[in-house]
């Protein structure tokens, strides 16, 4: 692992869909770099990248019915169970702050789980308490579709953000201690989310809107109420989501499905790039404040990632291009982990004990 103080606390990695889809759900080979299934992340590159803990997203499509959301979604915890138990020498199963730094010191790479859309609690509060009692620390309000009570950024708002049960889940994750993850939400779930909630929230794989304006990313007014809420926005580095000339030739199609990109016509445009990456991170950092950036780069969960940033091994040459650019060993080290372990923190102490 590369330099301890900048081991990096990622906001989400979809392996566990890549493994189910790739691998039937099979966590062996992952010890071993070019495995079949893992197309960005393995343990040898996740050792290379300096990762010292990863939220696992638990992520299933949005499209489908919610009792089969919720089952498929079970399915997922376990396998991130059965993946941190595989390799326990390498990953350890964490649920708390102290489980992280815990594991940092011991030279394992924190593993957290992360739900990716409310559609995995079937519209019940008894189900988001099971996943919390499963291990799941923070959950995505909506994927690329609506849910009955939350809407989407890549869907037609039908609710104005939250309606009143998406308050009283929001109220309930405060209570439990699991973070309240706002990546996917329309703007308007956004504000109405920071309006109600008693603990910080995160962006878990958002970046700045103002640099690249796609609706999955963050309004400059959004990352200021983040920044008054003591929350964070976890950068990603989708390269769509990062590179402006990337998104000006990705556009919804009419009649397309619900959250499709295709690529409209047009002379190909350069790749993105690390650069890119710096852009937003350092509008963040202008915007919400040192305490309020991270890293959440969406690896395994897209297809298109910036050159040097291939896979999860790239993350020191993100570091080399800010530390180039001025930024102290001591904001690094915020970005890198600080920011989330205090978020963390604050999440469970506003916590209600049972």
């Amino acid at each position: 692992m590369t330099d301890a103080a900048l081991a990096v606390w990622d906001g989400h990695n979809d392996l566990p869909w890549r493994l189910r889809s790739y691998a039937r759900g099979e966590v062996a080979g992952l010890d071993a770099p070019g495995a079949e299934a893992a197309k960005h992340t393995d343990l040898p590159r996740l050792r290379a990248g300096g990762v010292g803990a990863q939220f696992w997203s638990v992520w299933v499509p949005s499209t489908l019915p919610e009792p089969e959301a919720v089952v498929t979604t079970l399915q997922q915890i376990d396998l991130v169970h059965r993946l941190a138990a595989a390799y326990e020498r390498d990953l350890c199963l964490a649920t708390t702050a102290d489980d992280v730094t815990r594991a940092m010191g011991e030279g394992r790479i924190a593993s957290l789980i992360g739900a990716e859309g409310g559609h995995s609690i079937g519209s019940s509060l008894g189900v988001l308490r099971t996943l919390y009692a499963l291990g799941v620390r923070y959950m995505t309000l909506t994927h690329n579709d609506n849910t009955p009570w939350a809407d989407s950024a890549t869907d037609i708002p039908a609710v104005g953000g939250l309606s009143p049960f998406g308050v009283d889940v929001v109220g309930e994750m405060n209570r439990l201690g699991m973070i309240v993850d706002l990546s996917h939400v329309h703007e308007l779930t956004m504000r109405a989310a920071l309006s109600v909630s008693a603990a910080p929230v995160i962006f878990s794989h958002s970046s700045a809107r103002a640099v690249c304006d796609v609706p999955r990313n963050v309004p400059d007014d959004v990352l200021e109420k983040t920044r008054e809420n003591g929350g964070l926005c976890m950068v990603t580095f989708v390269a769509e989501f990062v590179s402006p000339g990337l998104r000006a030739v990705w556009e919804r199609q009419p009649g397309a499905p619900t959250g499709d990109w295709t690529t409209a016509p047009g002379p190909e445009p350069p790749p993105a790039t690390i650069d890119d990456v710096v852009r937003h991170i350092e509008h963040v950092r202008d915007v919400a404040g040192i305490d309020h950036v991270g890293i959440g780069g969406d690896f395994d969960g897209s297809t298109n990632m910036p050159v040097g940033l291939d896979d999860v091994s790239g993350y020191p040459r993100l570091f080399d291009a800010l530390r180039g650019r001025g930024w102290s060993s001591a904001d690094l080290t915020k970005l890198a982990h600080g920011n989330m372990l205090r978020v963390m923190r604050a999440v469970e102490d506003a916590a209600v004990p049972a």
